[in-house]
């Protein structure tokens, strides 16, 4: 039940991000969102560890604000592989993959303190 209730937040952030960010685009129901934000929950769990290993010095020689960069680039793939499965999220740059990121984990950093564990 909880991993559903998270499923729904961050489906929810992504849809605060599509509606705040111009270069974000999505087109289909709330079942086509769910997932997409479960790509995202996917990609986050198998592809970020790998990739914070790997860019580890950028991260701290920029103090941490490569991360920034960083969520935007995972979202950025999470975009390509939900097109690669025909649901039509697209994102048009970098800068709107990078704010993008920001919205949803921001979005999804205050709804999480809701559906804390117990």
């Amino acid at each position: 039940m909880r991993f559903l209730l998270r499923l729904v937040v961050t489906a929810f952030a992504l849809w605060c991000a599509i509606q705040l960010i111009p270069g974000l685009q999505y087109q289909g129901g709330p079942l086509g969102l769910l997932g997409v934000a479960l790509a995202f929950g996917i990609i986050n769990a198998l592809v970020r560890p790998v990739l914070l290993l790997l860019t580890c010095p950028l991260v701290v020689l920029t103090l941490g604000l490569f991360l920034f960069i960083l969520n935007g680039l995972l979202l950025w793939l999470t975009a390509a592989l939900s097109s690669a499965v025909g649901i039509s999220f697209h994102i048009t740059s970098l800068w709107a993959a990078v704010l993008g990121g920001l919205v949803v984990g921001l979005v999804s950093m205050v709804l999480n303190v809701f559906v804390r564990d117990k």
